[in-house]
């Protein structure tokens, strides 16, 4: 896996009352929402940059104001195929 560094001011830690970690963590999702919403990342990869599952990561996507209905046929049957076997596993 590649790793890439910005620098971020100690200011803005402090503004936003966030660690370190949780900034990592939104900025990640914002990224991720951004990357899928513009079409360059399909939600699994999405999801996985971001550190979700897939349906952690479409349920989130509301708050950042993303539609999630320009999913392609493939991930609509995926997704409801998850939640058949989430329905029939409980």
């Amino acid at each position: 896996m590649q790793m890439i560094q910005i620098e971020v001011p100690e200011e803005i830690f402090l503004s936003l009352k966030e660690t370190p970690e949780e900034f990592t963590q939104e900025v990640r999702m914002a990224a991720a929402a951004k990357l899928y919403e513009m079409g360059k990342m399909s939600s699994g990869h999405a999801a996985e940059f971001a550190g979700l599952s897939r349906i952690q990561f479409l349920q989130n996507m509301g708050y950042y104001g993303v539609s999630i209905f320009d999913m392609t046929d493939k991930e609509l049957d995926q997704d409801l195929q998850v939640a058949r076997d989430t329905i029939s596993s409980q």
